[in-house]
């Protein structure tokens, strides 16, 4: 038997995808020693393999087949635009993502005047407002804190993950639109859900078991 390789977004959601997998019974003792200088983790048993990535990496390794299963933020998802199977919505790591920006720019996004919008995603902002707004925008790529760009005149509004809003408030900013939910999920290799349909299958109904139990306890 081949092994199924896991390619996992470090932090948090790699410590919660952890959680939710040793419910359904598949656990890596090798990546519980947090002082290891290890990059991938391997439960011989049960024959996979796990390794830690940055977020954006992760469907490159899963469309590429360097990993066979990925767990990844749905903003990742479709701001990378691989081709891959997105397969379970794992319910954690919710939030949104939003146009932002101070009260004033609500009316320039209902009159479809023509802005400037500044964000670490320019490929969903591109399709928010170009697909679904039909708005025609100049879009600023930044890396570091977007609220600041609307403040220092770089743009009327941005397009960013909004968890708790804090942020947002304590800078003067709101959200003015929803573009969507977000989660993280699980994302498969095409070639490997051919491949391994059998093993990947009862991998999902396992951990839709799961979900769905802990939804009910809820």
């Amino acid at each position: 038997m081949r092994y199924l390789t896991f390619a996992l977004t470090k932090g948090r959601l790699a410590d919660k995808t952890m959680e939710l997998l040793t419910k359904a019974g598949i656990t890596c003792e090798e990546m519980e020693d947090k002082k290891t200088r290890k990059l991938i983790f391997v439960n011989e048993e049960l024959k996979m393999k796990f390794f830690l990535a940055k977020g954006p990496d992760v469907p490159t390794y899963v469309e590429y087949g360097a990993a066979d299963i990925g767990i990844v933020g749905k903003d990742t998802i479709m701001e990378e635009g691989r081709n891959i199977y997105e397969v379970l919505d794992l319910g954690f790591g919710k939030c949104r993502m939003c146009v932002c920006g101070p009260k004033e720019a609500e009316d320039c996004l209902k009159h479809h005047e023509l802005i400037r919008v500044a964000t670490k995603y320019p490929h969903i902002a591109k399709d928010y407002f170009y697909n679904k707004k039909n708005q025609t925008v100049e879009i600023i790529k930044l890396n570091g804190s977007i609220e600041l760009a609307p403040i220092v005149g770089l743009s009327e509004v941005i397009v960013d993950i909004v968890e708790t809003g804090s942020t947002l408030r304590e800078n003067g900013l709101s959200v003015l639109e929803e573009v969507c939910p977000l989660s993280a999920r699980m994302v498969v290799n095409r070639v490997s859900m051919r491949m391994e349909n059998e093993r990947i299958t009862q991998l999902i109904t396992d951990l839709n078991k799961v979900l769905r139990e802990e939804r009910d306890v809820i």
